[in-house]
């Protein structure tokens, strides 16, 4: 397996942006606190969004695809594993001990993104 910097450089030289982010899976270990940390996390996350370090955050489904199991997903723009750590860390849900995550550096290499925003439609297709 390569380092990752090698394969980071690798797909830069093959035409990739390799944009760099930072995936989060959190999961509930206190699952009886998670409603009363829910407004301080909600905030944080608005927060990150703001400054620019939250791409997306949303709930997974369980492997059926049919239940919600409490497990999240957050991705992270951030300079390093370090900082994203410390974004991570500071999720009000994470400093409480009410969730706990797992943190991955993620290598976007292929793919792309549109949205369609109709304002007086009050509609957004992603």
């Amino acid at each position: 397996m390569p380092a990752w910097s090698e394969y980071k450089e690798a797909a830069q030289q093959r035409g990739s942006l390799a944009c760099e982010m930072y995936a989060i899976v959190s999961t509930p270990v206190q699952p009886e606190k998670l409603q009363e940390n829910l407004p301080a996390h909600l905030a944080y996350q608005g927060k990150m969004e703001q400054e620019g370090s939250l791409v997306m955050a949303g709930p997974l489904s369980d492997l059926s695809g049919e239940q919600m199991e409490g497990v999240g997903m957050i991705i992270y723009r951030a300079e390093s594993l370090e900082a994203a750590k410390a974004i991570a860390d500071a999720d009000p849900m994470h400093e409480s001990g009410t969730r706990e995550y797992t943190i991955r550096r993620w290598l976007v290499n292929e793919g792309s993104f549109q949205m369609n925003i109709k304002l007086s439609a009050q509609s957004v297709t992603i």
